[in-house]
């Protein structure tokens, strides 16, 4: 999803892009092959050890293309103001105004240039023909999580308000959802075991109640009982300019 928000906004060869909160440097990488020898990628990210670890990934990768930058939505960057665009994706769920870091943000860009967000969203779109208790139990586990940090659930619903009042000019908003059919296996083992951590912190789930190891073996068995497709969640990809002038 992510690679298509980038074909279609477009991001495109010789860009200088910012990519904010970047994390582990996964859509930093992305973007360097997408700027090429010619264009450039600030990665930016405020914890120190994620940088360091994106910052080998990229060097182990043979990426020459990336400088990894220690900041939050208003750091400055070189050729600060004068930048194609700007990207991130699940950061801005985590803003408390989201449309102030969007303003911070496209301070960094030059005018006309571009501002894209790849954001999940919450809320259920459940066929209420079947019952997945188990399905519902687990995304009930990162809503709580979720709630409990005070991110915004449905910030994919908001980002057209947010673009708005931060003075851009949205040119898509688009939703897609991450589909858990009878047949095929999505990793969300995967996802409860990255985020184990912040769910026993919080007091929501033990590490007994959450059998992760056969999580998705038992997600999948539920489904095929039910010949049933379950819509995991909604994902949002929306992109918008800063004025020309």
């Amino acid at each position: 999803m992510t690679e298509r928000m980038f074909d279609d906004a477009p991001i495109s060869a010789g860009m200088r892009v910012l990519d904010i909160g970047c994390g582990p440097g996964t859509v930093s990488l992305m973007l360097s092959r997408r700027v090429g020898d010619h264009g450039h990628v600030f990665a930016v990210d405020r914890d120190p050890q994620v940088l360091q670890a994106a910052r080998a990934r990229a060097r182990d990768a043979g990426f020459l293309n990336i400088t990894f930058v220690e900041g939050g939505f208003d750091v400055v960057v070189p050729g600060h103001g004068t930048l194609d665009g700007a990207v991130g994706r699940r950061v801005l769920m985590y803003q408390p105004d989201a449309a102030q870091a969007i303003t911070q943000l496209a301070r960094a860009v030059r005018p006309g240039g571009l501002i894209a967000f790849h954001e999940h969203d919450t809320s259920s779109v459940n066929d209420d023909r079947t019952l997945l208790p188990l399905h519902d139990q687990v995304r009930g586990w990162l809503r709580d999580m979720l709630r409990k940090e005070e991110v915004n659930l449905h910030m994919g619903f908001d980002l057209h308000g947010a673009f708005s009042a931060a003075g851009l000019t949205v040119e898509c908003v688009r939703a897609e959802a991450n589909v858990l059919t009878p047949t095929a296996e999505y990793p969300v083992a995967a996802i409860i075991r990255a985020v184990l951590p912040r769910l026993l912190k919080h007091g929501i789930v033990t590490e007994t109640e959450a059998q992760v190891d056969t999580l998705d073996e038992r997600l999948l068995a539920e489904r095929k009982r039910n010949n049933a497709t379950c819509l995991w969640e909604l994902v949002f990809c929306a992109w918008a300019r800063k004025p020309a002038k």
